[in-house]
């Protein structure tokens, strides 16, 4: 009967890294601030273009949302930046760089504190 009262529920696939402290939190920056300097520099009237190589495809693009959507990023806290960048996308349908420009400038500036 007292299984009952605490099932086991897992919400972690085994295996799963489950760090924690300043250092992660210097991680997640860092990852994220990776991902805003390879879409900073497509930002603007002189923004550089991006290429991209699949499967013999050749893809040449400056657009933020294109570049983010073609990286295999693997990194949680990347991922939400790229996530959060698509749903700019989705809802707006412009600005992904710039939301993956200031997010990564904010999140430089929070890892000095």
């Amino acid at each position: 009967m007292s299984y009952m009262l605490n099932p086991t529920i897992i919400l972690l696939k085994e295996g799963t890294d489950t760090s924690q402290g300043k250092g992660q939190i210097i991680s997640n920056i860092n990852a994220c601030q990776a991902i805003a300097d390879i879409v900073k520099t497509t930002l603007g009237p002189r923004g550089m273009d991006k290429l991209f190589i699949e499967n013999g495809k050749i893809l040449v693009t400056n657009d933020g949302a294109t570049v983010m959507k073609n990286l295999d990023i693997v990194h949680p806290a990347a991922k939400a930046l790229v996530d959060i960048a698509m749903a700019q996308d989705s809802e707006v349908g412009d600005g992904t760089t710039t939301v993956v420009v200031l997010a990564g400038e904010l999140l430089s500036q929070a890892k000095k504190l």
